[in-house]
């Protein structure tokens, strides 16, 4: 635990994980000064018009500041100044066991299935990170006894250097947050900075993803896979196995495709490390329900059934979802705002999709991308003209999947907005929509 008493701290970034950390901050005794790029903040703690004028003794940073390219950033690290996360001060005051889940799918899906496992094992757990609470909110209430299982993304990462995860997870890793990361290499670099290379350290990793596989840094390293292994959480004779022990037959699975059944496993890995028993585990697994957005099945319009994957902001995430559906009577919802991606790998697989919809910003560039692998897709201006198309001339046993494979901010505030938005349209409900 850091002593903070009396320091002065700026806290960069006033997000909801910024006000977290000016919580956590005040209340050890921390004189908190605050400061954001679009001064959208609101609260008791004193502002910084120009924070390059104070000398501060910490300055933690939000996720949602970008680091590459940012002057302020670069002033306080060539001063000397101590620059830190959220996800570090929130780490530093955490007691009891700290699960860190990362990859570039998934995250939410496994963080919300360890959370439920070790609710039903009656363990204290925490439920938190990128999945919507920041650690720094729940670090105060933590004992020895707790379970803290958070979601790590790349930009909680990016400034990290406290954070160690008594239990690493990395579910997969594919090109993703180019635009804020300026190449893969230091999108994969930012990633793997979740592994502390200590001894003591648990890392659980996807035999099946190749980048991941290779990433095994100690003898405690344990995979999960969807073929058989020796040793490890694998498939065999339709059930999930830990080694030799039978955990959860595959017909209880209330997921389905198979990387949501790579899902399942890493969460069963994560269990298992934490000595929860198999017949626990069974249960939360059969109980289940994913988090919206991720590959839902809405219904059907006219016939046609209705999926919802707005959370697939990138092409690894789009691919999944359609190997898992089949292209045969497949309607893709292709758009929103690019990540700098190059769609080729979506098209150059020879799928027969049923019909191809292109929508928003990205719109035109997926359009001409489409049509040189000899698509015939059709262009629309934004999500909501594509969504009333569809609904209109919806044609029975054809498959409609919005799965993006690109941000949202051309058109909505979140990909949960694109979603909910989206099942409107369809089905003429709304929802409360998740926040996270």
């Amino acid at each position: 635990m850091m002593n903070l008493r009396g320091k002065n701290v700026l806290v960069y970034g006033m997000g909801i994980s910024g006000q977290a950390a000016c919580k956590l901050l005040h209340d050890n005794g921390a004189c908190v000064s605050t400061y954001d790029d679009e001064k959208r903040f609101e609260g008791y703690f004193a502002s910084e018009s120009n924070p390059m004028l104070k000398k501060y003794d910490l300055v933690v940073v939000s996720p949602g500041i970008k680091v590459i390219g940012n002057q302020l950033i670069s002033h306080f690290v060539m001063t000397g100044t101590k620059v830190i996360s959220e996800l570090d001060l929130g780490y530093l005051f955490c007691k009891g066991t700290v699960i860190g889940i990362t990859g570039t799918n998934g995250k939410t899906t496994v963080t919300s299935l360890v959370g439920n496992i070790a609710k039903l094992a009656g363990r204290k757990t925490f439920v938190c990170g990128n999945i919507g609470l920041p650690l720094s909110s729940v670090a105060s209430q933590t004992d020895e006894e707790s379970v803290i299982v958070c979601e790590v993304s790349n930009f909680q990462l990016e400034l990290s250097s406290y954070f160690k995860a008594d239990i690493a997870c990395i579910l997969n890793l594919a090109p993703d947050h180019i635009d804020r990361h300026g190449s893969y290499q230091e999108y994969l670099k930012v990633k793997s900075k979740i592994l502390s290379h200590t001894r003591n350290q648990r890392v659980i990793l996807n035999y099946d993803d190749d980048v991941v596989a290779r990433m095994q840094v100690n003898k405690k390293s344990l995979f999960f896979s969807k073929r058989i292994l020796n040793k490890g959480v694998f498939v065999k004779n339709n059930y999930i196995f830990h080694n030799k022990n039978k955990i959860v037959p595959l017909s209880e699975l209330t997921l389905f495709g198979e990387k949501n059944l790579e899902n399942v496993m890493a969460a069963v890995a994560i269990a298992v490390s934490i000595k929860i028993k198999g017949p626990v585990i069974r249960e939360a697994v059969g109980s289940f329900k994913a988090p919206p957005h991720r590959l839902s099945y809405l219904g059907q319009v006219n016939g046609a059934d209705v999926f919802d994957d707005s959370k697939a902001t990138n092409i690894s995430s789009t691919l999944s979802a359609v190997g898992s559906l089949g292209d045969r009577g497949m309607v893709l919802m292709l758009g929103g705002l690019n990540k700098d991606f190059k769609f080729d790998e979506i098209f150059n697989k020879g799928w027969n999709f049923d019909r191809l919809i292109c929508f928003g910003e990205a719109g035109p560039e997926i359009f001409e991308c489409a049509k040189s692998y000899g698509y015939e897709p059709m262009l629309f201006p934004t999500m909501k003209s594509a969504s009333y198309y569809l609904k209109a001339n919806a044609q029975p046993g054809q498959k409609i999947l919005l799965s993006p494979a690109c941000a949202s901010f051309d058109e909505f505030a979140s990909y949960a907005v694109r979603g909910e938005v989206f099942k409107e349209i369809m089905f003429g409900a709304i929802e409360q929509i998740e926040m996270s």
